[in-house]
């Protein structure tokens, strides 16, 4: 859609206001409602947005270890440019026009803090070698009882989940919720989230939805608003859906996997598959994949952003600890699948459901092209059996401190993703630790209080 088309679609269907919206560093969704004429007459220049969006954290507190933004700057407007090609309308909201934005500008002037930007980078690289990747994304999440005001009340203690239990792939569970598990099936897909399946996971009240595999960009986008979308679509149901990576100790994580491949430039052929090679892996893949695995401790905080984050990340627990790979194996960082020739691909399993899809995505595509630039060869044997005991070759960081020091010190994220994206991202993730280790937590107290 060009600004001509858009204009006629407006005054055709007698709109008169559009929302947008735009990731942050977190993957949080920020944007506002405006009149069509504010769209139609910032289309070219854009619009100008606080960027104190991008000088704080989740929970709105400023950083004060950061260069892009903050006091020293006044906190200046910064031009958000809205994507014509993401309309949708949102079908539980009176079918507003929605948009999705970011802020990119000319070659070289993109907002360093920009992941969507950042991801675009990495999609022209992409083209530029020659491939066309295909990317979906799928995520688990957990649904509850509860409103933000009885959470408040409570003071996030006895948190009660949707249904009790576990109920792995259960038929019956989803029963009792009916007209919130079939408004997320249909919901979605009418917002252009078309979702492969959905079904319960191992837990109280968590669900799994796989989202169709697309272009990049528009993968990413649609993992980023499926997000938004579920905790919109609860919300209308009295229900609160959490994408948090562990939320409980004894229970599962919830996962953020990426399914991906790269295909010729007409999208006719994956490049993946190789009839005549063990397991149809081609040498492409095998390029790709040692990409990934050499990259990935490098570049662990944009799988695992959170403090959060490596609490799933524990042996046993459905998600991966080694620097690993398999043929169809869930214990390892890396799973190959090659059922067909259409559906052979690479899972990269460390993401959690907390992950910024745009970042995930990112980190996932250029370590993988790297691989493939340098031709680096596969030399870490398939794992067969147990991930969590085969650390020959390495194991992820422990904590989000470890990962984001060794982010901020890697010449190799740089090369991948710029200086100035490097040091912003991984500074606000040292602030996440900072405001983690000064807290005192119901832990310390039970442990300490009385015995000390």
């Amino acid at each position: 859609m060009d600004n001509q088309e858009l204009k006629g679609f407006l005054q055709q269907h007698n709109i008169d206001k559009i929302k947008f919206a735009f990731a942050d560093i977190d993957g949080i969704l920020r944007g506002k409602v405006i009149s069509k004429q504010k769209l139609l007459d910032t289309l070219d220049s854009g619009i100008g947005f606080c960027d104190v969006v991008f000088g704080w954290d989740s929970n709105d507190h400023a950083y004060d270890n950061v260069q892009l933004t903050g006091w020293h700057s006044g906190y200046p407007d910064r031009p958000v440019r809205i994507d014509l090609s993401t309309m949708r309308s949102i079908p539980w909201q009176d079918d507003i026009p929605f948009f999705l934005a970011d802020f990119s500008g000319k070659p070289g002037h993109d907002l360093p803090s920009c992941s969507r930007s950042l991801l675009k980078r990495v999609v022209k690289q992409c083209a530029d070698m020659g491939y066309h990747a295909s990317f979906a994304q799928e995520f688990e999440w957990f649904n509850f009882k509860e409103t933000p005001q009885t959470l408040q009340q409570k003071q996030f203690t006895k948190i009660e989940p949707l249904t009790p239990g576990m109920f792995g792939y259960s038929i019956l569970r989803t029963s009792m919720q009916n007209d919130y598990y079939y408004d997320l099936f249909n919901l979605l897909t009418q917002f252009d989230i078309p979702i492969e399946g959905i079904h319960t996971e191992t837990g109280p009240g968590v669900y799994e939805a796989a989202i169709a595999h697309d272009e990049t960009l528009k993968a990413a986008d649609k993992a980023v608003l499926f997000k938004t979308a579920v905790k919109e679509i609860a919300y209308k149901h009295g229900i609160m859906a959490s994408f948090m990576a562990k939320w409980n100790e004894d229970l599962p994580g919830c996962s953020g996997h990426i399914h991906q491949s790269l295909w010729n430039k007409d999208n006719t052929q994956n490049l993946f598959y190789d009839a005549a090679e063990s397991n149809n892996m081609s040498d492409l893949m095998k390029h790709y994949i040692a990409g990934q695995l050499y990259c990935m401790p490098h570049i662990t905080p944009m799988y695992a952003p959170t403090i959060n984050s490596y609490k799933r990340l524990v042996e046993g627990a459905w998600a991966p600890t080694t620097i690993t790979w398999g043929i169809d194996n869930r214990t390892t960082a890396i799973r190959v699948l090659h059922p067909t020739e259409k559906y052979t691909r690479v899972e990269t399993r460390v993401p959690g459901a907390d992950s910024n899809p745009y970042l995930a995505i990112a980190a996932a595509l250029a370590s993988g092209l790297y691989g493939i630039q340098h031709k680096l060869p596969l030399d870490i044997p398939a794992t067969v059996g147990n991930g969590y005991q085969d650390k020959a070759n390495g194991v992820l960081p422990a904590t989000l401190l470890e990962a984001a020091t060794q982010m901020q010190q890697s010449t190799l994220a740089k090369e991948l993703f710029g200086d100035a994206f490097v040091d912003h991202f991984t500074q606000t993730r040292l602030w996440e630790w900072r405001q983690f280790g000064k807290h005192v937590t119901d832990w310390e107290l039970k442990r300490y209080f009385e015995i000390i």
